[in-house]
């Protein structure tokens, strides 16, 4: 999953950066308001954090242009404006949660993660296709009653499949919620990963999950 974070604040921009990174998501940086409108006007993000007293554009105005834009993506304001009045003003400007500083990491990634949730349309975070089970806070996976082990970038991948399970997924799409706007991996790199987690889930007395689309991409369903 890939997250942009607005925050001009060094200190904090760089350990919430880490930690999101440690869980999981690949995480775009800025602490410039004109630019963090550029970049989420710009990439398809699962959900974006976004500090309200920025340089160049506050983001309240950076969140009204989104909107009139017509950019859905899930928003999260991390402010030290703790007042009511800030709360409903955020909220109804079109952020989709609100959260005051100081706060603990822990929340502010269940926050992120339940919005992940609901941009997929996932209730819980168990989430199962066929024999496959994904536990998507613990990052634990299963297929019938084995536990597989994945690395981070192959969980990350997997997750995402999940997400979009029974669509055909690009390799863009991949790319795009998978890796850093900046990241220097290799174009092939999606292709490699996707050949690690075929080694890893798939069993031959078990139904194929990841399938390849000639020249579309992959897609992640169980067999009828």
């Amino acid at each position: 999953m890939r997250l942009l974070l607005v925050e001009d604040y060094k200190p904090l921009q760089k350990s919430i950066a880490m930690g999101m990174r440690e869980a999981g998501f690949a995480v775009d940086v800025t602490g410039d308001g004109e630019e963090g409108f550029w970049y989420a006007n710009s990439n398809d993000y699962d959900v974006i954090i976004l500090d309200l007293m920025l340089p160049k554009m506050d983001g309240l105005t950076i969140l009204r242009k989104l909107r009139k834009n017509e950019v859905s993506t899930h928003v999260l304001i991390l402010t030290a404006k703790d007042q009511l009045d800030d709360r409903l003003e955020g909220l109804n400007s079109g952020s989709d949660d609100y959260m005051v500083k100081p706060f603990a990491f822990s929340e502010l990634l269940a926050r992120v993660q339940s919005l992940v949730r609901r941009k997929y349309k996932d209730k819980t975070p168990i989430v199962e296709i066929g024999d496959l089970k994904v536990n998507t806070l613990s990052q634990q996976v299963w297929r019938g009653e084995e536990e597989i082990v994945l690395t981070q970038r192959e969980y990350t991948l997997l997750e995402y499949l999940l997400r979009r399970r029974g669509e055909v997924v690009s390799r863009t799409d991949i790319w795009d919620h998978v890796y850093d706007f900046h990241s220097s991996a290799t174009s092939n790199v999606v292709d490699v990963y996707i050949g690690y987690l075929r080694k890893k889930i798939h069993k031959a007395e078990l139904p194929t999950l990841i399938h390849t689309i000639r020249g579309k991409g992959y897609t992640l369903k169980a067999q009828s």
